[in-house]
């Protein structure tokens, strides 16, 4: 099971965003999903399923949230996520919440990756926000991909 979450650990740290807008780096915010639940790939209706259950949970907080895409660098992976202008803490309740490994957090513009519920990965820095983000006129449909 460990290499299984090394390789995810390595995988999570190529992610590139694909939004409509960029986001205000005035306050920090978290990156989450609902969609494969433990790394299991689910199918799109599974997926949409948990999404609209995050986004619910998300309107709770009564932050700011915006839809986005988490992406392998070529496209051939992606899942819906949000980013929800929360504090670290609440972000990864959130993410253990919807049984993930990892959320993002992006706090003066720099991009980290945290581990949700194995506290022997360490909090990865990976740079620049901005330079991991993709402006697009609208966010792709993502049902084929998964």
């Amino acid at each position: 099971m460990e290499n299984v979450i090394d390789t995810l650990w390595h995988e999570y740290q190529r992610t590139h965003f694909l939004l409509t807008q960029r986001l205000s780096h005035q306050y920090p915010f978290a990156i989450v999903t609902a969609h494969n639940p433990r790394g299991l790939l689910l199918n799109p209706s599974q997926n949409r399923l948990l999404d609209r259950q995050l986004q619910s949970k998300i309107q709770q907080y009564k932050s700011p949230y915006r839809s986005l895409i988490g992406a392998a660098p070529d496209l051939s992976h992606m899942e819906k996520s949000w980013a929800v202008f929360i504090n670290k803490e609440q972000a990864l309740e959130l993410g253990r919440e919807f049984n993930q490994h990892a959320i993002y957090y992006v706090n003066q513009g720099q991009l980290s990756l945290l581990a949700c519920v194995d506290s022997a990965m360490p909090e990865t820095e990976m740079g620049i926000f901005n330079h991991r983000l993709r402006l697009v006129s609208e966010l792709p449909e993502i049902g084929a991909y998964i």
